[in-house]
């Protein structure tokens, strides 16, 4: 369904602009006409509204979403439909995905890349406090801000206790498989521990520009991620701390439960290391220092 700029949205959203086209959805800028504010407006595709499945899944996210109101999660306002076509106004995002900024820009400075794994584990940390798991943790559901702001978006795959609404198959592996924790790989059921395995995934790729397993192959990359070990950062950093690679293999180890106990210890471990950040970086000799050679 096209919605025409100048569409007023039960009586509350003006439309201005279609500004994108996802998987799911099309995306359109509108004003709140009530309090004066820019909203996304998202309405499922014709096509993918077909799928009862996919429906689900639209009014899934809208369920859950609206249920968070964190800084860095993205907000949604209100959800609906027009013309029995389920919509969702959410919070309107200037920015890139974190995906974007990784494909534009590579490895990112560890600095950088600390303070938005913080924030990450702080949405996630509160998700979870909540009895929501995510599932779909990956950079291009990361938004970042021009302040650097991180939001994180799409539940449309997530899972919370007391929604049940059959959106899964028994062993059906579901969300991307570049981030995808082993046991999720084997089929088991998602946990907050395997969010935890997908944003250290998402760590090492901020750092290093590149997914831990890549394959030509889905089913490949997933079987790595269950049998591989997984790739030492100092592989692609030499000069990474050796601290961080060691949050790196603890939130992602094979077994769940050596992992962090949380997200919130996931949290504390990072913010450890920004609070010594500057020891942690390589030591110039004393030429580098007096001429500059790196």
């Amino acid at each position: 369904m096209q919605i025409k700029i100048g569409t007023l949205i039960d009586g509350r959203y003006r439309v201005t602009a279609k500004i994108g086209h996802g998987g799911m959805a099309d995306v359109y800028e509108a004003t709140d006409i009530i309090k004066k504010t820019t909203v996304a407006i998202k309405m499922i595709r014709d096509d993918v509204m077909l799928d009862s499945t996919n429906l689900k899944r639209f009014e899934n996210e809208a369920l859950i979403a609206a249920s968070l109101n964190h800084p860095n999660i993205v907000k949604v306002f209100n959800h609906g439909t027009i013309a029995g076509v389920p919509y969702i106004a959410n919070e309107y995002i200037k920015g890139q995905t974190l995906k974007d900024v990784i494909d534009f820009r590579g490895a990112l400075p560890l600095e950088e890349a600390v303070d938005y794994m913080i924030q990450l584990t702080d949405a996630l940390y509160f998700a979870h406090q909540h009895n929501i798991v995510h599932r779909d943790v990956k950079p291009e559901n990361i938004y970042v801000m021009p302040d650097g702001t991180i939001k994180l978006a799409d539940f449309g795959i997530a899972q919370a206790e007391g929604l049940d609404n059959n959106l899964t198959k028994t062993n059906e592996i579901i969300g991307s498989v570049y981030y995808m924790a082993p046991e999720i790989a084997k089929g088991k059921k998602a946990t907050p521990k395997s969010d935890m395995y997908a944003a250290g995934v998402a760590f090492f790729e901020m750092l290093t520009a590149h997914p831990p397993f890549e394959s030509d192959s889905a089913v490949n990359i997933a079987v790595m991620h269950i049998k591989n070990k997984f790739p030492s950062l100092k592989q692609y950093v030499p000069e990474c701390p050796k601290e961080i690679e060691k949050i790196i293999q603890k939130a992602t180890n094979k077994d769940p439960n050596l992992r962090y106990a949380d997200m919130g210890e996931f949290k504390e471990a990072l913010e450890k290391i920004k609070t010594n950040i500057d020891n942690l970086k390589p030591k110039k000799g004393f030429l580098a220092r007096i001429f500059g050679f790196k």
